[in-house]
């Protein structure tokens, strides 16, 4: 029996020590920001309630209003602050990585009467083992790397597609190829709310090259490929959507210039956070899909080491059959931004912005959101 206990320490302490090892292999991160707004808002047909999505960010779709709300309102929150943990393990040549990041934004469980308080969320859960990443992060089809440098969350919602979802993904220098969680979204025949499918057994299929040139500019190209599938109230139908991204981060001189162009059939809710569907329903059932484009243009100019501007423009089509969708589902979304980003040390970052969004319907309807944003952030 002695003989035996001393066979479990010595085992016990052969694995503490060969943990110890793969410890002294592993880089632990922390990361994150606190970041602050205040936001004055002026809505064309009266402002949503508070606590509503369009209070959080600019999303196309939620600027239409509540009529008999008043229009201007101010907001100040901290729901955009975010921590994340990263390690990093060198496995005999290996290179093995998990990533976890949680916000707060979206939610609508706290208030603004006593404590403010909102649940986190996962934004990003991943791991990846050399070449291959699994789990949740941003879409193959969409390159956060363009994004301008704005104050409001997204910034250019309307002209970028921006996804995150679980996924399998395979980089192979600058190729990716992934299939991601599909979902599809439709609009009644004649019109109507959203129907969500639920269903689709297909993954989305998304291939993107990465490449730069000589002159430090960057650029991807990225097409999907996508069933659509409504299996709902005795629907069953079936058809195909595509589409192809294009975006570019290019210097110029010191500053640099952002840009994305997207267009496809049946992206749906890959572009402008599903401001339009990816299909209809005619009258025996089928669906048919939904043409769209939307793009940005950003410029962003240093006016010196610690101060800079960026001056954004944002748009985005849909072409809906008007016989099968009604008028009023949406077809146009149009916003412009303007700041000025103030670092007094590197971690921190004062701004102020201003931007304009337009919303019209199929029928002509619009809304319209005019928002002065002043922000406050540190990078941890």
């Amino acid at each position: 029996m002695k003989n035996a206990k001393v066979s479990l320490l010595a085992a016990a302490t052969l694995l503490a020590l060969g943990s110890s090892a793969a410890m002294a292999e592993t880089e632990f991160k922390f990361g994150g920001y606190v970041k602050a707004d205040v936001m004055f808002s002026d809505y064309s047909n009266g402002a949503p309630d508070s606590g509503n999505l369009s209070r959080q960010f600019y999303v196309p779709g939620t600027i239409y209003g509540t009529p008999g709300n008043g229009k201007q309102v101010v907001d100040f929150q901290a729901r955009e602050s975010r921590f994340n943990f990263k390690t990093t393990t060198d496995l005999d040549g290996h290179k093995l990585t998990g990533f976890i990041e949680l916000d707060f934004m979206t939610h609508s469980d706290g208030n603004e009467r006593v404590s403010n308080s909102y649940s986190p969320r996962i934004r990003h859960a991943f791991v990846s083992f050399d070449n291959w990443t699994v789990g949740q992060t941003w879409s193959t089809f969409m390159n956060p790397g363009s994004l301008p440098e704005n104050l409001d969350f997204v910034g250019a919602a309307e002209g970028t597609p921006f996804v995150r979802q679980t996924q399998v993904r395979y980089t192979n220098g600058g190729f990716q190829f992934a299939l991601e969680n599909p979902e599809t979204t439709v609009t009644p025949n004649g019109g109507g709310a959203r129907i969500t499918s639920g269903s689709g057994i297909v993954p989305d299929f998304v291939a993107r090259y990465n490449f730069k040139t000589q002159g430090g500019a960057k650029f991807t190209l990225a097409g999907i490929g996508r069933q659509l599938n409504l299996e709902k109230n005795g629907i069953d139908s079936q058809t195909m959507g595509y589409g192809v991204n294009f975006t570019g981060v290019i210097p110029v001189g010191d500053d640099d210039l952002k840009l994305s162009a997207t267009a496809g059939d049946g992206l749906g809710r890959y572009m402008a956070l599903n401001y339009a569907n990816a299909g209809v329903l005619d009258a025996d059932g089928d669906i048919k899909t939904i043409s769209s484009f939307g793009g940005f243009v950003s410029y962003r100019h240093w006016w010196n080491d610690k101060w800079r501007s960026s001056f954004t423009l944002s748009g985005f089509k849909a072409d809906n059959d008007v016989a099968l969708t009604g008028g009023a589902v949406n077809e146009e979304s149009y916003s412009g931004y303007i700041n000025l980003l103030y670092s007094p040390v590197k971690p921190m970052t004062v701004g102020v912005e201003y931007m304009y969004a337009e919303n019209t319907k199929q029928n002509g309807d619009k809304g319209e959101l005019n928002r002065v944003m002043f922000s406050v952030k540190y990078v941890l």
